[in-house]
């Protein structure tokens, strides 16, 4: 807006028009970090889809993996979507857009492909636990949980971090993470009013994000309700393996790897998060008087934890009452919107505070993840990276397995990850004399730890929703915090998982 200045000399009177002086509007300044980084994601999808045909990979059976021009298109899209999303030149939402918009012009899959990933029942079950976190915000439900745990964790913001971090972890042992994350992350965003009032940045609000972000990821291998990707890799591992894992084996495995990640994490975020502020004065006090003040509990907070609970029951025996197992978890879990609106506990206006930003986020994420999938580049890549380690010492070969899906799983699905990565692993185990199941779980530990990129989990794009951080302050605290889990799990491969009486290699013939 053009700024004026105007001198009265006529005793107050209002001006004349010549006497009013419009300052020339200021120069438009180029963001020229952002037109690199525009330049820099094109450039790379046409050098990729330009290039000549690339060599076939070829497996230790021999058999052949051709990447044809659809394939190599789709990993020039997914170079170009890594480079938005993680230096944000555009919102991470009109990124997932491009990727749609990309495959159908360049005829790298049928528009109405590439478009209706963006409804996948995946995303509807990120949009059904976006929901059912706001109600918990609309409520009043987050406020009275949030004084609740300030006035148990007390003062010391290391202790907030922990009492919350253990609390998502807690959670994810019965409901999918997608639902915690959404469920936790308004309880932050109210602890985090109370440490800043100022809606802006702050190292404890990052580290309070990134952290429940990560910890929801690490809780979440614990048992087969964290996430989808257990029972799916499960039943995959059954198919080739010919061995089911049970329930309870897979979480006398995974507890000790997943709980000492959370630990590890508290401990990763308090060093390189490390608060403003060791202790917020007065703290618990002052929650407690703002709790006092909720009063009882109204009809709208109990409906919904009636709702909540109720779909959380559903979701949870899914995995143990046959009749429940065919429900879908994404219709079940849509139930609750429904209810919401029905019981009035919702209005119409509400709908307008969702998260679109993020729910187009996944549905780009999906689109691209299938997009690698259907035209085999993920599969072309997979054998690249495994034939790679094919002679090397079998715990090399194992953690190599764990790193490229940790890898993919920041980009595509985790359930996908695993499917395209178990059967070429499971071929070379067999060549080096490793058991399968040390392949399998060490699979599922990286599948279910993606702290790169905000495409690889749900939570990562949760806590994005605080603006306390960028996508790319995000990536620079998933490095270490990726390498921290590597080096956790060779420890676990090499002595833990034996110990506990996994088998790790095959009897000698």
């Amino acid at each position: 807006m053009a700024e004026h200045s105007v001198t009265l000399e006529r005793g107050g009177l209002p001006p004349k028009p010549e006497e009013i002086h419009l300052a020339p509007p200021a120069a438009a300044r180029v963001d020229w970090r952002r037109v690199l980084f525009i330049a820099l994601g094109l450039g790379l999808f046409l050098a990729v889809y330009l290039s000549p045909a690339w060599p076939d990979a070829v497996d230790p059976a021999g058999k052949h993996f051709a990447l044809t021009r659809e394939g190599k298109a789709s990993i020039g899209l997914f170079l170009l979507a890594l480079t938005w999303w993680v230096f944000e030149v555009v919102p991470i939402g009109v990124t997932a857009v491009t990727i749609g918009v990309v495959q159908a012009l360049f005829l790298i899959r049928p528009a109405r492909t590439a478009f209706t990933d963006f409804m996948d029942p995946s995303v509807w079950f990120i949009f059904g636990s976006l929901v059912i976190g706001m109600v918990f915000t609309q409520t009043g439900l987050t406020k009275r949980i949030a004084y609740r745990t300030l006035m148990l964790v007390g003062e010391r913001t290391s202790m907030i971090y922990l009492g919350c971090f253990g609390m998502t972890a807690l959670l994810t042992l019965v409901m999918a993470h997608t639902a915690v994350a959404a469920t936790v992350y308004p309880l932050l965003m109210a602890i985090h009013s109370l440490y800043e009032e100022e809606d802006r940045p702050t190292r404890f609000g990052k580290g309070l994000f990134i952290g429940m972000a990560f910890v929801a990821g690490a809780g979440s291998i614990v048992t087969l309700l964290g996430a989808a990707r257990g029972p799916v890799a499960i039943g995959f591992f059954k198919d080739m393996a010919g061995r089911e894992i049970s329930f309870f084996e897979l979480s006398y495995y995974m507890l000790p790897l997943g709980w000492l990640m959370v630990l590890l994490l508290w401990v990763y975020c308090t060093v390189f998060f490390r608060p403003e502020r060791a202790t917020i004065t007065g703290l618990r006090e002052r929650a407690r008087i703002l709790h006092d003040r909720l009063g009882p509990m109204s009809r709208q907070e109990t409906l919904a934890l009636v709702i909540v609970f109720a779909i959380i029951a559903v979701l949870s025996l899914r995995s143990f009452v046959p009749a429940l197992e065919p429900l879908d978890k994404s219709a079940v879990i849509l139930v609750s919107t429904i209810l919401f609106f029905l019981l009035g506990v919702l209005q119409l206006k509400d709908l307008e505070e969702i998260p679109w930003n993020i729910i187009l986020l996944f549905g780009g994420a999906m689109s691209i993840g299938l997009c690698l999938w259907q035209t085999a580049a993920a599969n072309w890549l997979a054998v690249n990276w495994l034939i790679l380690f094919q002679h090397a010492h079998w715990l090399v070969f194992v953690l190599g397995v764990g790193l490229f899906v940790l890898i993919m799983t920041n980009f595509i699905m985790n359930v996908a990850a695993i499917a395209i990565c178990l059967p070429v692993a499971l071929v070379i185990a067999g060549y080096l004399g490793v058991a399968p199941e040390v392949i399998l779980f060490t699979a599922l530990a990286t599948a279910g730890m993606p702290f790169l990129l905000l495409i690889g989990a749900a939570p990562n794009a949760i806590a994005y929703g605080s603006r306390q951080f960028t996508s790319g302050e995000f990536f620079m605290a998933g490095v270490p915090a990726s390498l921290m889990l590597m080096a956790v799990l060779a420890v676990f491969v090499w002595l833990i998982w034996p110990a506990m009486g996994m088998p790790v290699l095959l009897p000698a013939a």
